[in-house]
């Protein structure tokens, strides 16, 4: 399976200017966990996670004052659509996170985003089926 069988294609968008409250509003609405930052003023691609709100509210910040763009992640390994998701596997649990941001070369912007989540509903069917 690739990772393009298990993205979602409904990608999360925020700017470096919301706060974390209106981040966490929009992840828990959309049910995801993780938001694609996109910086116009650095043509940048980063990641907010519901860990990187938690982390913030841990130390006591306030959501209401803390914007994303403090709290993003820009050091951020891609995927590709044509991966294997043992490929996507195997990056997570190397870097320590759970989400990636999906690029295909012939498109501008994030195609997708995969998480744990999407990778164990697709391996879930097939490991029982193999049991």
């Amino acid at each position: 399976m690739l990772v393009r069988d298990a993205m979602s294609t409904v990608v999360l968008t925020i700017g470096p200017d919301h706060t974390l409250r209106q981040a966490a509003r929009l992840m828990s609405a959309r049910r995801v966990g993780a938001a694609v930052v996109l910086d116009p003023e650095t043509s940048g691609v980063g990641i907010l996670t519901e860990r990187d709100v938690l982390v913030s509210v841990g130390r006591g910040q306030d959501p209401d004052q803390e914007r994303a763009g403090a709290h993003t992640t820009t050091d951020v390994v891609f995927a590709a659509p044509q991966w294997t998701l043992a490929d996507a596997a195997t990056a997570m649990a190397q870097g320590g996170f759970r989400h990636l941001i999906v690029l295909d070369e012939r498109e501008p912007g994030p195609v997708g985003i995969v998480s744990v989540r999407d990778i164990i509903n697709c391996w879930t069917p097939v490991v029982a089926a193999a049991v």
